[in-house]
């Protein structure tokens, strides 16, 4: 388990989470050899010389003292170094998660993100800061004492051995009864997290639908679903929980009769038996321990198992050499794009010359918004290759690439800000004037001049305070604010009103100028302009040209915008 926390935190962790478990292990030891002086203690006490033990009484008394001190250290160190790892593995997941590529963030993944980020990490980072201190306490110190009760009397100290395979048996059961049910667990858990999610996220729908007073069915099941896991996953700890304290006090009745044997036999007198049993009973308590702290650090060791899976996935490769492409046109050469095994662009080849705009329509499933992902390099082409200004977006810098792309989706994502700090992010050091130029240009302008609070208006988390035009301006002004030579467009006006469409397609147009474009649209209208027109249908390029072009052949694109004329 250490070496699965050590692989999650990264190298730089590794010596201060060595240092910690090395300090508490001597503090186990410190606390076993403690105990161990009870034995001349006793001893005395019920010997013929009871001032003899005041020596040993201020030794177990310095002992103990000694022992505390070592204690009071490894917990500081424990907080110490699991406050630090906690806020270098948020940093470490949150600059992981931004270099994934954008396949990977597929159904479910807010479930499991959601979990991982909060109670996982807790959960893992915990194990340094609360559960490892009294674990090794719980294996280190009986061990020592065992030791010890070897060197007092051979006999007695192996019949105290004998029971250490027996608990580790114990032990393993337990923990692999609980293995059995760990995974289902955990997944009914991000399920019911992302059902949750869901849920609120419904509210309006349910609402709509006059179904505020019913259950929602789908959360209803997954929290059935993670009820029975609970309670499969109780029942098979037991047998093993059960096991573990009755092979536990076992092993001290084993202690206490060979004790009492001996001790009528006259092999060892009655204060060492007394002794004995003592560091005996001393043992029992952190054995008996261990079943509880076992099953939370499997609970712990299975998210660490979660994370260190999402840290070893791979991002998308960085060229060892990159290259900065120095013209601005774009190519699909022979792509085919399979994610998950299924073929969305098949052998797909077309260019798009600096300056010109190509707009790329076709039915819904089309692989149409795919083409703008594989361009952004959101995924990487299966076969073929796309490329920037001559070069491949393989052997270009994440950080170069994103510099040369600005794209406005349909569904535009702002952060819980002002309408400013979310029009800067697509250049944080741009002056106030270039914010401003930017947001006049994309008729933002007029969106903040009716809100009371201005440029330091709040747009709520999503940008759930503004409509989805407003919305829209705000990521045109980010696009131009950004100022990149090729912009990419998905479905911009397809969900606006009258008024908004307009002034986005007026930003828009300014967004255009003088750039590489690749729009996607289903709203034809809105494609009338574009020097080129691709109609794509099955991941293939079923006809292209221009629109006056595809009208006179007749064909799929002609048919479209009939049934547009006709809405």
């Amino acid at each position: 388990m250490i070496r699965t926390l050590l692989r999650v935190l990264g190298p730089e962790y590794a010596p201060p989470v060595r240092r910690t478990v090395a300090l508490m292990a001597a503090t186990a030891v410190a606390e076993g050899l403690s105990c161990a002086l009870l034995v001349p203690v006793l001893r005395a006490l019920f010997g013929g010389d009871p001032g003899g033990a005041l020596p040993w009484l201020v030794a177990f008394g310095a002992a103990v003292a000694g022992y505390a001190a070592l204690r009071y250290l490894s917990d500081l160190s424990g907080f110490r170094v699991g406050t630090s790892l906690l806020h270098g593995v948020y940093h470490r997941l949150g600059d992981h998660l931004a270099r994934l590529p954008l396949g990977w963030y597929g159904p479910g993944r807010v479930g499991e993100v959601s979990v991982m980020a909060g109670r996982g990490v807790l959960q893992a980072i915990g194990v340094i800061a609360h559960l490892l201190a009294p674990y090794v306490s719980a294996c280190v110190t009986p061990l020592t004492i065992v030791a010890v009760m070897l060197a007092f009397d051979w006999r007695l100290g192996l019949a105290a051995l004998a029971a250490v395979p027996l608990v580790a048996a114990a032990t393993r059961f337990t923990g692999r009864s609980m293995a059995a049910t760990d995974a289902e667990r955990a997944g009914r858990d991000h399920e019911a997290t992302g059902r949750v999610i869901e849920y609120l996220q419904a509210q309006p729908v349910l609402r709509t639908g006059g179904r505020t007073a019913e259950r929602f069915g789908l959360l209803d099941d997954a929290l059935h679903g993670l009820q029975r896991v609970s309670r499969r996953m109780t029942l098979a700890v037991l047998p093993g929980v059960v096991g573990l304290t009755l092979t536990v006090q076992a092993a001290f009745t084993g202690v206490l009769v060979l004790g009492a044997y001996l001790a009528l036999g006259g092999g060892v007198g009655a204060a060492e038996v007394l002794s004995i049993l003592v560091l005996a009973a001393r043992c029992a308590d952190p054995l008996l321990s261990l079943a509880e702290l076992g099953g939370t650090l499997r609970v712990a060791r299975a998210e660490l198992v979660r994370l260190d899976t999402v840290l070893r996935t791979e991002p998308l490769p960085e060229p060892a050499r990159p290259i900065r492409p120095a013209r601005r046109d774009l190519e699909f050469a022979s792509v085919t794009f399979r994610p998950d095994g299924r073929r969305v662009i098949d052998g797909l080849s077309l260019r798009v010359p600096e300056g010109q705009r190509l707009a790329v329509v076709g039915p819904s499933g089309a692989g149409k918004t795919t083409l703008l992902q594989l361009l952004a390099r959101f995924h990487d082409v299966d076969e073929g290759a796309v490329r920037l200004g001559g070069v491949d977006v393989r052997a270009i810098s994440t950080e170069v690439l994103r510099q040369q792309i600005a794209i406005v989706f349909q569904d535009v994502y702002l952060f819980d800000g002002s309408i400013e700090e979310n029009v800067r992010l697509g250049r944080p050091d741009a002056s106030a004037a270039e914010v401003r130029a930017a947001a006049t240009a994309a008729r933002l302008d007029e969106v903040v001049e009716r809100l009371p609070g201005g440029w330091a208006t709040n747009v709520g988390e999503g940008g759930a305070l503004l409509s989805g035009g407003e919305r829209q301006r705000v990521s045109i002004a980010r696009a131009l604010l950004k100022d990149a030579p090729v912009v990419l467009l998905d479905e911009v006006t397809s969900a606006l009103d009258p008024v908004n469409e307009a002034a986005v397609h007026e930003g828009i147009e300014r967004l255009m100028a003088g750039r590489t474009v690749v729009m996607v649209a289903h709203r034809l209208r809105t494609v009338r302009r574009a020097d080129r027109i691709v109609f794509l249908d099955g991941g293939r390029i079923v006809e292209e040209g221009t629109h006056e072009e595809l009208l006179r052949r007749r064909g799929r694109y002609a048919g479209y915008w009939s049934l547009t004329l006709t809405r």
